[in-house]
């Protein structure tokens, strides 16, 4: 009885070293493509100096509970057409210069710090060189260092026909 020869193809012929050839190929390019993408798209930190804006907290906190104590709000109007971005401040506290910090919610280079200049009655106006676009965290802050300090905070989606309420607050 003679048993069959039976011829073993080549490697490159056979099904499973190419199929692993395959996994590692696949997971290479993908991983090269994340790679790509991350780079591309950094968006970096939010806050450069996470650890000492943690431990400012306090200071936040007494910042928004004097605001409290003084009573005061603002309401925020941008006019698209024009660029006028208007505060209306009530209250007991109404300094020359008033600090809004429009900060982006991810991404740090898109954050604006505009200085508003009062007109009269708590209103303050500042012109815009872009006009706003997409959600912001809204800061209001005195600009003089002579005065105490305090803040409002408010949270925008722009552009917006209405205007936003700023309140003491966290």
């Amino acid at each position: 009885m003679s048993v069959p020869h039976r011829t073993i193809p080549p490697w490159y012929k056979q099904f499973w070293p190419w199929f692993m050839i395959g996994l590692l190929g696949a997971s290479v390019t993908f991983s090269l493509v994340y790679l790509a993408l991350s780079i591309h798209y950094f968006d970096g930190t939010v806050a450069d100096d996470y650890y000492k804006e943690g431990l400012a907290i306090n200071q936040q906190i007494a910042k928004q509970e004097r605001a409290r104590d003084l009573g005061l709000s603002a309401t925020l109007r941008a006019d698209p057409a024009t660029g006028d971005l208007v505060v209306d401040l009530a209250g007991e506290a109404h300094p020359e210069r008033l600090t809004l910090k429009l900060i982006f919610p991810t991404e740090n280079h898109r954050d604006r710090r505009l200085t508003l200049e009062h007109l009269h009655a708590g209103r303050y106006v500042t012109m815009l060189e872009a006009p706003l676009r997409h959600r912001r965290y809204l800061h209001l802050e005195p600009a003089d260092t002579g005065e105490p300090a305090w803040r409002l905070t408010g949270e925008a989606r722009f552009p917006a026909e209405t205007a936003f309420t700023l309140v003491p607050g966290v």
